[in-house]
Parts: structure tokens; C-alpha cells; sequence
């Protein structure tokens, strides 16, 4: 019988999960809202210090991997984390908003002092959080044995950190501004209201996000004995990728795809600047029915993934998706063209809903269609050298969302720079926007409303263009991949099934054979006592 976790240890593993993704949405949302509306550094230097971090992403998160699988303690490999790290990344992620405001000081000495503490302190919560994040990833193929236990574990820690995420995400700029408002009634001053109203919010969900994150360390169990094997050194499996032809189109079109990126990095700003007048109006409504369209619209196209595929090739139907994604984007713009200052009013509200939701299905299905597709390369690989790169290719995904968002910040800091939302010149909205001023309607803020929408819409269209170039010629169609499978296996068919007619069939099975998406490589699990013998 497999060894396995208790249904105490999974609730207390996901309660942790969620307090992780708490804290990391307090930085990447919050840290974010609070450099550039709160203390006003320069849109330019937000930018640069958000795509170093990106790149350190990219190149740490491998070293960590190698760290964890070299730890042997008495708690495990995975476990120590868990147990030490918690309340280290709480003082870190308190110490983030602790800073001077940049446009008050006319000191350049102290202006760059306040920069060096931004970036030191956001480049070190990095370090800690990645010595967080992978353990905690990591331990769940230790805790459990059984494969579909393990899949059903994930499966939910998935689903809560997206939750913890959304959660924070509106809490600590929605209850950060209406917070900073009371505080700003009292002292007549809306910048340092708002300054204390986003500290407050984020010293207590940290508090409280870090004593949920520590409930996974003293509860979870590590049951699986790994095997060391030789792998290959950093150098080598950065030859084996680029070596391989269909990895490497698929890394290009991902590249490629990088400005979509600024959808998610200005849609923030973009609801609480246009139609929230950055708190000044209540956009709780807004924020749900908008961001939740997305949100929505983006787990139900992952779960239609698969369903998609089964009538039509993975590389033509990430090719039309794609393609595809191109309209909901240039619709948006036109109507911002035509409504500028109507878009939170009926019928035009619903339509945008509508249209976010769209934007929000079309990303999730293409990373789903990637991540089968990536899939498909390890088993290519294999096929030809012998050689299975599992970890390292599906590495892809993690390194495209580091270098897009890096990316992101560098558009996103030049646009806001030249129409001079940046710096002061946010200041100077905040302030026009306290006194009374209509950020969606005043002329005023014309050139910022318009730069945003262009961010959001016309900067992802050629993304999403751009990311066809490379793939117009898909050297690894599913046809071709078909044929290899039936090289190897004349005769044996290659079914989809649902997910949970999956787990019930393999109650039944003497033999499961435990793989990713759709292949036929991996491990295999004897089940009720079966014993093979000479």
C-alpha cells in the first residue's frame, strides 16, 4: 500500500500554500502600487529594478532546485524550509514598505539612498522567497507515494494559491486606499495618508499570511526516499535546448509574446487609476466584475484545454488562439476611442466585461496548449538522444514569465515616463484626484488614460503577432508526434479521457503509469499486491 498524506497534513500543507501566495501577491501587487503611487519613484527606475529582479528570477530559481535536492537533514530535504523560512520572508516583506517618500526630498544623496533600499530590500526578499517557493512546490512529490494523491494535492494548491493571490491582489490596494483616505481626513494630508494606509494593510496581511505559511512545516511529512542521479551541467542542458528544433520555436514564440505581459502589469493600474480615481471612487464592483472576468475567463479556458485538443492539433489551435486574441484587444481600443470617458457606464461596462473575459480565456488557453506542447518536446528529445529533460524543459515556462514581465516593466516605465506619469507626475494626479478631479472625464488626464489603454491593448496585439513568426512552421505538429508514439508502439492508441473518469478507472488498475499530459513516458505504479515473476 502506498504511503501517503493524512487529510490533516493536505489541509495544513494548503493553508500554508495559501499564506505563501498571500505574501507574494502583497509584494508583486502591492510593492509594485506602492513604488510608483505611494512614494513616487520614477516610473523609468521602477521599471529597471523590476526587470533586474526578473532576470535574478530566471537564474535562481535552477540554483535553489540544486540546493534543496543537495539538502539531507533530519527533518528532510524539502521540510527545513518550510520549518525556518516563514518568519524571515514576514520581516523582509514588512521592511519593503518601510521607506522614504521619493518626491519630497530634494536631495539627491537621499533620493538615491531611498532607490538603494527599494531595490536591496526587493532584491533580497527575492532570494529568501525563492529558498520558500520551491520546497514548497518540491515537498508535494515527498509527501505522498501515490500518484493521484499527488495530483489531487496539486491540483488544490493550484486552485488556493490563485485564490490567496485574488484575494490580495484587491485587498491591498482597494483596503490600502480607503484605509489611507480616513487617515488623510485626519492629518490633511493625502500622500502621507495614503503611504500609512498601505503600510497598515501590509504589516497585517503579512502577519497573518506568514502564520498561515508556517502551518505547512510542522505538519507535513516527507515519505518519499529520492534517488541521486547524475544530470548534466548548466552549459550542457542550455545546448540540449536550443538543439532542439521544436523547443527552440516554442522559446521564440514565447519570447516573442513578451509584450502581452503589459496587459497584466497596467490592468491594475488601469482600474484603480480609471475607474477607481485611485480611491477616490469606490471601484470594488469594478475591480470584481473586470478583474474577476478575467480571472474566469482564464481557469475556464485552461480546464477547455484539453477538450480543444481533441479535435484539433495543439500547434494549429495555439496558432488560432493566438491569432485570434488579437480582436478582443483592438475592440477594447476602439471603444476607449469612441467612449473615453464612458466606459464604467452601461452598455459599455458590459461589453468590456465581456471582452476581458475573452482577453482572460485566450491566456489561459495558450499556456495550457504550451504546456502540452512543451510536453511533447521532452518526449521528442528523448526519442532522438536518448536523453530526458523533464526539469529543464519545463523550466520554459517559469523563465518566459520572468523575462515577459521583465519586459513588461521596461514598456511599461518608458510609456509612463513620456507622457510623465511617473515620479511627481503622479504625485500631481493623486493630488488633483483628492481635491475632487475625474481622472475618466478631465482633460487633464488625457494622456495618461490613453497611454494606459494602449498598454492594455494595442502593446499586447503585437505580442500576441509577433509569437505566430517562429511557429508558422511547427517542426513537431501532432501528426509527427503521433507517428513516433506508434514507432515505439505500433498499434497502441492514444486516448483522452476526463479527469475524473481518469481517477475512477484507475481505482481499477492493477498497473498506472504515472506521466505528464499526454504522453506514454513515466513512471509505473504496481497496485493491489501484484507481484511479476520469471
Amino acid at each position: 500500500m502506498s504511503k501517503t498524506y493524512t487529510k490533516l497534513e493536505k489541509y495544513m500543507f494548503l493553508v500554508g500554500v495559501f499564506g505563501q501566495s498571500m505574501i507574494y501577491e502583497v509584494i508583486t501587487t502591492g510593492f509594485s502600487y506602492y513604488l510608483q503611487s505611494v512614494i513616487f519613484v520614477p516610473a523609468i527606475v521602477i521599471s529597471v529594478l523590476f526587470t533586474i529582479s526578473k532576470v535574478w528570477d530566471a537564474l535562481k530559481n535552477p540554483i535553489m532546485g540544486t540546493i534543496v535536492d543537495r539538502t539531507h537533514t533530519k527533518w528532510g530535504k524539502c521540510r527545513p524550509y518550510l520549518l525556518f523560512t516563514p518568519p524571515i520572508i514576514c520581516v523582509l516583506t514588512i521592511l519593503c514598505f518601510t521607506n522614504g517618500t521619493y518626491s519630497n526630498q530634494n536631495n539627491p544623496n537621499i533620493n538615491f539612498l531611498i532607490v538603494l533600499w527599494a531595490s536591496v530590500s526587493y532584491l533580497v526578499w527575492g532570494v529568501v522567497f525563492t529558498a520558500t517557493d520551491v520546497p514548497l512546490w518540491g515537498i508535494i512529490s515527498l509527501i505522498t507515494e501515490d500518484e493521484l494523491d499527488r495530483s489531487s494535492v496539486l491540483m488544490a494548491a493550484r486552485n488556493i494559491s490563485n485564490i490567496g493571490c485574488g484575494v490580495v491582489s484587491f485587498a491591498i490596494v482597494y483596503v490600502a486606499q480607503f484605509v489611507g483616505n480616513m487617515i488623510s481626513k485626519q492629518i490633511g494630508d493625502n500622500t502621507s495618508g495614503l503611504k500609512s494606509g498601505v503600510y497598515i494593510v501590509a504589516f497585517i496581511t503579512t502577519i497573518i499570511a506568514s502564520l498561515m505559511y508556517q502551518m505547512a512545516g510542522p505538519f507535513v511529512k516527507e515519505r518519499v526516499v529520492t534517488n541521486t542521479m547524475e544530470q548534466k551541467s548548466i552549459v550542457q542542458n542550455f545546448k540540449t535546448m536550443w538543439k532542439c528544433l521544436p523547443f527552440r520555436q516554442l522559446l521564440l514564440s514565447g519570447l516573442l509574446r513578451s509584450p502581452v505581459s503589459v496587459m497584466r502589469k497596467v490592468q491594475l493600474t488601469l482600474l484603480t487609476y480609471y475607474y477607481g480615481d485611485n480611491g477616490q471612487t469606490p471601484y470594488l464592483f469594478f475591480f470584481g466584475l473586470l478583474g474577476g472576468g478575467y480571472m474566469v475567463g482564464q481557469f475556464a479556458a485552461i480546464a477547455l484545454a484539453t477538450k480543444l485538443t481533441k479535435k484539433i492539433p495543439k500547434e494549429k489551435a495555439f496558432f488560432m488562439v493566438n491569432l485570434l486574441s488579437v480582436i478582443p484587444y483592438l475592440l477594447l481600443f476602439i471603444i476607449y476611442c469612441f467612449k473615453p470617458s464612458n466606459l464604467h457606464e452601461n452598455p459599455w461596462l458590459f461589453i468590456v466585461f465581456v471582452l476581458f473575459t475573452i482577453i482572460g480565456s485566450s491566456a489561459g488557453m495558450i499556456s495550457a496548449l504550451q504546456s502540452l506542447m512543451i510536453a511533447d518536446t521532452v518526449d521528442y528529445e528523448e526519442y532522438y538522444t536518448g536523453y530526458r529533460p523533464d526539469a529543464v524543459f519545463y523550466s520554459l515556462q517559469s523563465f518566459l514569465s520572468n523575462f515577459s514581465g521583465g519586459i513588461a516593466s521596461i514598456i511599461t516605465g518608458v510609456a509612463f515616463s513620456i507622457v510623465g506619469f511617473s515620479g511627481n507626475g503622479v504625485k500631481a494626479v493623486n493630488d488633483a484626484l483628492y481635491a475632487g478631479a475625474s481622472f475618466k472625464a478631465d482633460s487633464l488626464f488625457e494622456p495618461y488614460r490613453l497611454c494606459m489603454f494602449v498598454l492594455c491593448t494595442i502593446i499586447p496585439s503585437i505580442g500576441s503577432l509577433l509569437s505566430l513568426i517562429p511557429l508558422r512552421k511547427y517542426s513537431l505538429p501532432d501528426s509527427k508526434y503521433k507517428e513516433i508514439l506508434n514507432e515505439q508502439e505500433p498499434g497502441t492508441p492514444v486516448e483522452f479521457m476526463e479527469r475524473f473518469s481518469y481517477y475512477e478507472r484507475a481505482k481499477s488498475a492493477y498497473c498506472v503509469v504515472a506521466t505528464g499530459e499526454t504522453a506514454q513516458y513515466a513512471n509505473i505504479i504496481l497496485k493491489k499486491g501484484v507481484v511479476y515473476t520469471d
